[in-house]
């Protein structure tokens, strides 16, 4: 059973705070490097760009990163066959930018320690920061995001999902409910 939470304009609208959020708090856009973890947190990425450009009439770099390589349960996701993953490439020298890492869904975190692991194992970015445009709970490593969407406390028998029209054809959040 599903409940759609956020649907296209209210998604399109946390996404606008969130810009002028990140905006007021690094002053210095010309140092922001937003970086969307793959796959949805890429496009995320991008309409905050986007959205940041519009407010200070100047575009922000934006990188993606696939954080597989990095991840500490690929021996649980995969038996046998392991994806063939490689190390993170960024086009802009992160070295004293502020990175805003950018994902759809904050969980346990692990996610984001793969991001944070990936980042600083190519670069010293001057800080880091966590936009995230759902935030469920249930954390297992002590991670907080710095920009937050939407807060949507869950059970651990439930599920987010964020769907993007770029990948999923259509525009919503929403939670899934095991009947």
């Amino acid at each position: 059973m599903e409940n759609q939470l956020l649907d296209g304009p209210a998604i399109d609208r946390t996404l606008k705070r969130m810009a002028h959020e990140i905006v007021e708090r690094n002053p210095k856009v010309k140092d922001i490097v937003l970086i969307g973890i793959r796959t949805r947190g890429i496009n995320l990425s991008q309409r905050l760009a986007d959205k940041i450009g519009l407010i200070e009439g100047s575009q922000v770099p934006v990188e993606s990163l696939d954080i597989s390589f990095y991840r500490d349960d690929l021996s649980y996701k995969y038996d046998s066959k392991m994806p063939k993953v490689q190390p993170p490439h960024f086009e802009q020298d992160l070295t004293g930018k502020v990175v805003v890492l950018v994902d759809d869904v904050l969980y346990t975190g692990r996610t984001i320690r793969a991001g944070l692991d990936a980042i600083l194992s190519q670069a010293r970015p001057a800080k880091i920061q966590l936009a995230i445009l759902v935030d469920r709970g249930h954390r297992e490593l002590p991670i907080r995001a710095d920009f937050v969407g939407k807060n949507l406390p869950t059970s651990k028998t439930e599920k987010i999902a964020v769907r993007l029209e770029e990948v999923d054809g259509s525009e919503e959040v929403v939670i899934i409910r095991d009947r």
